[in-house]
């Protein structure tokens, strides 16, 4: 009995140690530097900064969060209007989806459809 008291205590210390946090979100500079584009920001608010891009690959909103959860909101609430967007940790890009699927192979992330006002539900 002493031995699994003392061996169950090391394995609880351990645990902490074997599990990575996950990365830091990137700033929006960061994300845009990573795109070629340095952006004009037009919104800083607590829940996320957002950042235009304008080149000549075309135009896009990099847009960053200070948790995931603001994240998933803005994304329910950009469900409204439908459209495509390529979705990261604690960030979303906004553009068109053939810029979308360029860009995901400067910055990673997955494409998101969202459903848009069709009438339809997405609930399950």
């Amino acid at each position: 009995m002493g031995c699994s008291a003392e061996s169950a205590q090391p394995a609880s210390k351990a645990s902490p140690s074997t599990v990575s946090q996950p990365p830091a979100p990137a700033k929006v500079e960061v994300i845009a530097s990573l795109t070629g584009c340095k952006p004009k920001i037009r919104i800083e608010a607590d829940q996320l900064r957002e950042g235009v891009c304008r080149t000549s690959r075309g135009d896009w909103t990099v847009t960053t969060f200070p948790q995931e959860k603001y994240k998933e909101t803005w994304l329910d609430a950009a469900a409204v209007y439908g459209g495509t967007y390529l979705v990261g940790p604690r960030w979303a890009i906004g553009a068109q989806p053939a810029l979308l699927k360029k860009l995901r192979t400067d910055v990673g992330g997955e494409l998101r459809k969202l459903s848009g006002t069709s009438g339809q539900s997405s609930a399950p």
